[in-house]
């Protein structure tokens, strides 16, 4: 069964994938929406604050990544369950940080008790597939390619296993970061957030465990719009912190796999926008679109203590389905820059 499917999928890889989209009609096996052998998992959700150090001013070097796909249940919800496809056990799955320059060597292996063939394309590759070709990957095997970073920017990653809809919907995806030569600026902090659209069977805020549903992927219609994985996840004991007067870099990507971004920080300006995630930057920004399958890099300097929301600003992705995360940020009070004493948190 395994082979016959590692088969079909390479065929149709080989027979255009990397040259077009897999065919609308194409429909793979998906995993079943129960599986109760697996434990449920608080750490599907990737925390903002997981990013890796930054490259700096380095010369060019070869850069292992080895990386896990992992079906795992985890929390979409308050009370619901979801089983989600990851790289790593994370939505979304870990960020790579290497330069420009750099030859990355990428191992990708599936886990032995994932019952679906994976694989990765990375959109910071110049080659057959972005890698999707090379990492069509059985259960309990490992493949490798190697490439090199050749241009500067920050790129989406993501399963491209046939039906490719079905596999990002369900969680993988992730974002590499390809720094200039001599790094990026330097900044205080930096986060991590990427949207992804997410289609059940059961209405949003159902308790249990709930289902994919693969006609509402093929109709783009979302239960869930969510930041890393969870709904309201960056939010609480998770929401990012900062001090007032610290420079903030945010790296957002939109997974989708249907659905972009209008991206908004309620309360603050974008000083820097790097448009689409390359190396055009605009500035003054207050909402910054990012497709499906694209990113940015956003810039502020955080100026007044109060809590931030992280919105897409079409709303009711935000109110309804879930696309909400805060940051909230320390100090002493600016009343030069925004002053409502009898308020404790800036926003509107």
């Amino acid at each position: 069964m395994v082979r016959s499917l590692i088969i079909a999928v390479l065929v149709t890889l080989l027979a255009g994938c990397a040259a077009a989209p897999t065919p609308i009609g194409v429909q793979m096996p998906v995993m079943p929406t129960v599986a109760p052998a697996m434990e449920v998992t608080n750490e599907v959700m990737l925390p903002a604050n997981a990013v890796p150090a930054p490259v700096g001013s380095r010369p060019a070097q070869t850069v292992t990544v080895e990386l896990t796909t992992r079906e795992v249940v985890g929390y979409l919800g308050d009370g619901s369950t979801y089983t989600f496809w990851t790289f790593n056990g994370t939505v979304p799955g870990p960020m790579i940080r290497v330069r420009v320059g750099d030859t990355v060597e990428l191992s990708l292996t599936n886990a032995p008790d994932s019952q679906l063939p994976h694989s990765i394309d990375l959109h910071a590759v110049t080659g057959p597939g972005g890698g999707a070709v090379a990492t069509q990957v059985a259960p309990g095997q490992t493949k490798s390619f190697r490439f090199q970073a050749l241009n500067p920017g920050v790129y989406v990653y993501h399963c491209a296993t046939p039906h490719i809809p079905s596999h990002i919907a369900n969680g993988m995806y992730g974002l590499i970061v390809v720094e200039p030569e001599g790094g990026l600026p330097p900044v205080d902090r930096e986060f991590y957030i990427m949207q992804g659209d997410f289609y059940t069977q059961q209405a949003h805020g159902t308790k249990g465990h709930l289902a994919f549903n693969p006609v509402a992927v093929k109709d783009e219609n979302p239960t869930y719009i969510v930041f890393n994985g969870r709904a309201g996840g960056l939010t609480g004991d998770n929401a990012m912190k900062a001090r007032v007067g610290e420079t903030v870099r945010l790296f957002v990507g939109v997974g989708g796999p249907n659905v972009s971004s209008n991206f908004h920080v309620i309360g603050e300006i974008f000083d820097t926008v790097y448009v689409e995630g390359g190396s055009l930057q605009n500035h003054n920004v207050q909402t910054t679109l990012i497709p499906a399958g694209g990113a940015v890099i956003i810039e502020f300097k955080v100026e007044v203590p109060g809590t931030y929301i992280l919105v897409d600003h079409a709303l009711s992705r935000s109110i309804d389905k879930g696309a909400i995360a805060k940051i909230e940020v320390s100090g002493a009070p600016n009343p030069t820059v925004f002053d409502a004493p009898e308020l404790n948190t800036a926003g509107h």
